[in-house]
């Protein structure tokens, strides 16, 4: 299959549904267009040589005007990725195959991504065997490593792992555990417990030298929980009251 053609009817379920199981890239173009003629053989091939790992997905942008409005096409030929339902990466215009073929494989999750979605700590140990700077890998494993009180081998992993919240949160909270602070805050973040970030809240005010390294744990879970999170928003609503 080179290439679906897909229109307002049905763009729901072909590109936004079907890309929660596989990268879904829609190229939005016009029969009158030459330079979509000649980008739209350099699409498919790469399509096809990915082996269904991606889908090509074709949207006519003069029988679907309310498509092509609505995804802002101001120029074709326009190219957009798609995964999870919402656009991760585009281009406009014709590109050469090298930089089409780059295009797809960082849409395509690496056989080290795949490890790391598993989760376990043997697929992680095995994604940081494959690709030793994984940050995603080295992140995770040095998670679940803090959790069972293994912090040297974790602070190896976050001393080579970029720099983010989420690391220097874990590298805190390692701090607080070497220094016994906070200890029942720590425990209940240990067990999944829902409070555990109110009890760090409520830590603040008296933790002492240890302040920073209570602040930046909280940093470092509200990063891992995202923005869109509830409890998210509101914990650091109520960080920003309890340091300002």
């Amino acid at each position: 299959m080179c290439a679906i053609d897909v229109g307002t009817i049905d763009f729901e379920r072909e590109v936004l549904e079907r890309s929660k199981t596989v990268p879904v890239v829609v190229d939005f173009w016009a029969s009158w267009c030459g330079p979509c003629r000649a980008l739209g053989p350099i699409l498919e091939a790469a399509a096809d040589a990915r082996d269904g790992k991606a889908v090509l997905a074709k949207v006519d942008t003069d029988a679907n005007q309310a498509l092509a409005q609505r995804y802002g096409i101001q120029g074709i030929p326009a190219v957009k990725a798609f995964r999870d339902g919402k656009v991760v990466d585009e281009f406009v215009g014709v590109k050469p195959k090298a930089v089409v073929e780059r295009f797809f494989d960082d849409l395509i999750p690496s056989e080290a991504d795949q490890l790391v979605a598993a989760g376990d700590e043997a697929s992680l140990r095995a994604a940081l065997d494959l690709e030793p700077g994984n940050a995603a890998a080295g992140l995770a494993l040095a998670r679940l490593l803090v959790g069972r009180g293994e912090t040297d081998e974790a602070l190896v992993l976050l001393e080579n792992a970029p720099r983010g919240f989420q690391a220097d949160g874990l590298a805190a909270r390692i701090a607080l555990t070497r220094d016994g602070a906070v200890p029942e805050a720590l425990a209940a973040l240990d067990a999944g417990g829902p409070g555990s970030l109110d009890l760090l809240l409520d830590a603040l005010p008296d933790a002492g030298d240890a302040r920073d390294d209570v602040r930046r744990l909280i940093v470092g879970e509200l990063d891992q929980l995202g923005p869109a999170d509830p409890l998210a928003r509101d914990v650091r609503r109520r960080l920003a009251a309890a340091l300002y």
